[in-house]
């Protein structure tokens, strides 16, 4: 423990550095963050012949990341509300099975393609269906497209991959970890994580006017003492059955943003988003190896890469129509959407445990590098990239169609 605060001072000037690198190049900073957690990561001496491995510090600075998701999704739930997505209930629902089918046989078919065995291909699925929602937080608000129409269904999304989540990886742990899987475990757990998003935001809307007494706090360190521990109680008891603790701080900030104290709360904690969610990109620069990126792996996870690009596009578009979005805001949900990072990085580990083939582990650091890179750069450059694909495609916009159906406009 001698060298832990050296380690983590370390690590901040690096994290520093490479913001300020991205800041002069106007560019996206979520890969340098990344990138530069790859190059001092464990297999930096390796490379460098420097030891830059942060032994003693590497648990803390895990968690910090973890921490970083937390108010990530937080901070994005408090951007939203639970009116708007109440109310969006339905199109979500539709939207979300669109996005969850189109990807999830893309992925299945790309491992049945590659020649995978059946459990190889069912984790290549569950790496490739699932996208980022640290990411998706972090590029939302860096573009301050919280409010945009597409937002809501863009969250809805989100949390409805992580029921397909709860549901896939007890099926995916029962057929790899062990003989066989209970159907009535895999039900109950589906219904425990659906019924539990309900609960807390349908109990937090009726709960308001409590919240507005209660949070009637004039010292600020009282008020961020209770603000956190909701968050890190309610993300820390989600996880206990077993969803994410990254939509449990997603359901309180949507909670909370209907509240009278939502914007002093917004203001106080976005120095912890910020300095929090930059330790979790940097963290996960860490977990990746830069030596295992090699191989047959690379043309897979390029193939993956493709896949998903094209399964995203469509499935955000289809979703989006669903909605009577604009063709641009559902070109937006594909784009935003196509990140992926902790989630798949969980499918691949899965895999490793369940001692399947070696190569599911360079194949996911590869393609989760290249998407939680490019994913941002589409976010940003989305409207460049739809005015091109619409010279060719030529998409129709359905809420022309219904304006002219109903006689009105």
């Amino acid at each position: 423990m001698d060298h832990i605060v050296f380690e983590v001072g370390l690590a901040i000037a690096l994290i520093a550095l490479s913001g300020l690198i991205s800041a002069k190049l106007r560019f996206s900073v979520i890969p340098f963050y990344i990138l530069v957690g790859m190059a001092v990561g464990p297999h930096a001496m390796e490379i460098w012949h420097f030891d830059f491995r942060f032994i003693e510090s590497a648990p803390f600075i895990d968690f910090m990341g973890r921490i970083g998701v937390l108010f990530l999704l937080f901070y994005l739930g408090l951007e939203f509300s639970v009116g708007r997505l109440i109310k969006s209930g339905r199109s979500i629902a539709v939207g979300g099975t669109i996005y969850i089918l189109i990807n999830f046989t893309l992925g299945l078919a790309l491992g049945f393609v590659s020649g995978f065995p059946i459990a190889e291909t069912l984790v290549i699925a569950g790496i490739t269906t699932i996208s980022s929602s640290a990411i998706v937080a972090k590029v939302l608000v860096d573009l301050k497209r919280t409010a945009n129409p597409e937002t809501e269904m863009i969250l809805g999304i989100i949390m409805f991959e992580d029921v397909f989540l709860a549901v896939y990886i007890s099926i995916l742990s029962g057929l790899v970890l062990s003989d066989s899987s209970s159907i009535g475990g895999v039900v109950l757990s589906a219904l425990i994580a659906l019924g539990f998003m309900l609960a807390v935001i349908l109990i937090g809307r009726k709960a308001v006017p409590l919240l507005n007494k209660v949070l009637n706090i004039r010292s600020n360190e009282l008020f961020l003492l209770v603000i956190f521990s909701t968050l890190f109680l309610v993300a820390g008891f989600s996880e206990t059955i077993h969803v994410a603790e990254a939509i449990g701080a997603l359901l309180v900030g949507l909670v909370l943003a209907e509240t009278d104290h939502a914007k002093r709360i917004e203001h106080l904690i976005v120095p912890f988003r910020d300095f929090f969610g930059a330790m979790f990109f940097f963290s996960f620069g860490l977990s990746i190896d830069p030596l295992s990126l090699g191989g047959t792996a690379v043309w897979i996870a390029l193939a993956a890469v493709l896949v998903t690009l094209f399964g995203n596009f469509t499935a955000g578009m289809l979703a989006g129509r669903t909605a009577s979005l604009s063709p641009k805001a559902s070109a937006n949900i594909g784009l935003t959407i196509v990140s992926r990072g902790e989630f798949s990085i969980i499918m691949a580990n899965l895999g490793r445990e369940g001692g399947l083939m070696e190569i599911l582990q360079p194949f996911a650091a590869i393609y989760v590098l290249i998407l939680a890179i490019l994913g941002p750069v589409l976010t940003k450059q989305s409207k460049p990239v739809f005015m091109a694909l619409n010279k060719v495609l030529k998409f129709k916009d359905p809420r022309i169609r219904k304006e002219k159906s109903t006689g009105t406009g």
